[in-house]
């Protein structure tokens, strides 16, 4: 249908999806390279900790069950970047190593759309180790329409009723950026809002990402009878948006239904979900809701429609579990579609704990005052909120100089937790597409705090893996640091160094002469 000219598409066949397919297709994980697509929010430590939790709580309930035998799939859609993957694996790894109790075995699948993203995971050094332990495989799964999972490590092929246990789905920013339907419901009438697109006059010339961010959307209405007939597989849900709303546009999730309803025929034990996105779950949050806006980071993504999944899902006799009070940046919640969804004691219990409590979304929102107020915070302020935050290694990026600013006046406890927080930040720091030196970071702090081992380990890491010239405070540190170790034919070698880019530099040329190299003049 044409409208002046413009072509007046399905919105959830609108060219706006074929964009972004090919957006993620040609960067791959480079669409995640310096935050171009948001990733931090829902892939640090503090999230992946509490999904390990819920995934423990999870196999300690297939174990309580007598269901010990059979392994549990853990799926993860879209996995992007695979930041997410690396740190749940890493805490629950952790968490079954401490408990040392009978649990099934677990394999956890990352899977997304383009090739160039399982070619990263599979050569990503965060993941290697879990792939060559055999509890973590990767596979292409296209969420519209696949309805098999081809495992590319094991080459194990799942198709439906293959799996004995429930498998576990995880999405984040998922839901918000796969094809949606976009409805009108007024007067106990459904229709259909078709979308026509206003393009740039260079559109021929720009990428998908510059010419999504430039597209401008106009929205028609047209009756749409279907929703409203008995065969629509999702009749019941439409039902009660035509009984409960009034002139409200609603984003349905037809093809995350499809996508779930296809993942729960791999296994006849149901699934659990467990999904956080910008995504709304309360009907008022639908009520009078003007048209959507495209929001445009690289790629671009819309609200969440987790009313509608609960709706649907419970209507079948699931469980889901969202927090009580409002959600800020992130919602998080789980739907258990199981046979016997409230026998899942422990992974409830651990939703309760690790999300309703004190969760993601708060995390975020107490971090976002805290990146305005580091200069007014103390040290301790600082190690406790680094603690809550797994040790993650942007809270230290940007904490690194106001801690600087406060050793003169810390304590020698101070000192050895800021060494074990290093510590711990390294083994969990997940290397992203961009370029940060963080043994550099972290071998220039434990310097400053007298610590000569510790930061000539990590600034011999940062010397190493300088794609540059070396830069003389790092050499000169070094040969401090191999003074200070009395590894006296190392100091001599670093100094050396150092001077040879900078051949007047003054504490270089005494520490020369200190080492019995030619005195200064």
């Amino acid at each position: 249908m044409t409208d002046g000219g413009q072509e007046r598409y399905r919105f959830s066949e609108a060219p706006i999806w074929e964009l972004q397919r090919k957006y993620y297709e040609e960067l791959g994980m480079q669409a995640w390279k310096n935050d171009q697509v948001p990733q931090y929010i829902t892939s640090n430590p503090m999230i992946g900790t509490g999904y390990a939790e819920v995934i423990f709580g999870f196999l300690q309930d297939r174990a309580g069950m007598g269901q010990s035998a059979e392994p549990v799939y853990i799926l993860e859609l879209g996995a992007g970047a695979g930041r997410l993957a690396f740190h749940v694996l890493q805490k629950l790894t952790e968490l079954i190593g401490y408990a040392g109790l009978e649990l099934p075995p677990f394999i956890y699948v990352m899977s997304d759309l383009p090739w160039k993203n399982i070619t990263g995971w599979q050569g990503h050094p965060g993941l290697i180790p879990f792939a060559e332990q055999g509890i973590l495989d990767f596979a292409r799964f296209d969420a519209v329409g696949d309805t098999e999972l081809h495992l590319t490590q094991s080459g194990a092929v799942i198709k439906p009723g293959t799996l004995a246990q429930p498998l576990m789905v995880i999405a984040n920013y998922f839901f918000d950026s796969i094809p949606q339907e976009l409805l009108y419901v007024d007067e106990g009438k459904i229709y259909e809002c078709e979308v026509s697109l206003g393009y740039p006059e260079q559109a021929a010339e720009m990428g998908p990402s510059e010419v999504l961010r430039e597209l401008i959307p106009e929205y028609h209405y047209r009756r749409a009878e279907g929703y409203e007939e008995a065969a629509y597989p999702y009749r019941k849900v439409t039902a009660f948006y035509q009984e409960k709303l009034e002139d409200s546009h609603v984003l349905f999730p037809a093809a995350a239904l499809g996508c779930l309803e296809r993942l729960r025929a791999l296994s006849g034990a149901g699934f659990l979900l467990l999904t956080a996105d910008k995504g709304d779950h309360r009907l008022e949050n639908w009520e009078f809701a003007e048209p959507p806006k495209l929001i445009h980071h690289g790629s671009i993504s819309l609200t969440a429609n987790y009313h509608a999944l609960v709706c649907y899902f419970e209507q079948q006799g699931a469980l889901s579990s969202f927090t009580e009070h409002h959600y800020k940046n992130l919602n998080v919640g789980c739907i258990f579609m199981l046979e016997t969804p409230m026998r899942h004691a422990q992974t409830r219990l651990a939703y309760r704990r690790f999300i309703e409590r004190f969760g993601p979304d708060d995390f975020f929102s107490l971090k976002q005052w805290i990146d305005q107020n580091y200069d007014t915070i103390g040290l301790q302020q600082i190690l406790a909120f680094w603690r809550l935050g797994g040790y993650d290694a942007e809270l230290f990026i940007q904490s690194a100089e106001r801690i600087s600013s406060l050793l003169e006046n810390a304590g020698d406890e101070e000192i050895l937790d800021l060494k074990l927080g290093i510590q711990r930040m390294w083994t969990g720091f997940y290397p992203m597409p961009q370029k940060y030196d963080l043994a550099l970071d972290s071998g220039l702090l434990l310097f400053e705090m007298g610590l000569y081992e510790d930061s000539r380990y990590f600034l011999t890491h940062s010397l190493k893996e300088s794609e540059d010239e070396p830069v003389i405070t790092v050499l000169y540190c070094l040969a401090i640091c191999s003074y200070e170790l009395e590894d006296l034919e190392a100091a001599l070698e670093y100094t050396r160094e150092a001077l040879v880019l900078e051949p007047d530099h003054r504490e270089a040329l005494d520490l020369l002469a200190a080492l019995g190299g030619e005195q200064r003049e």
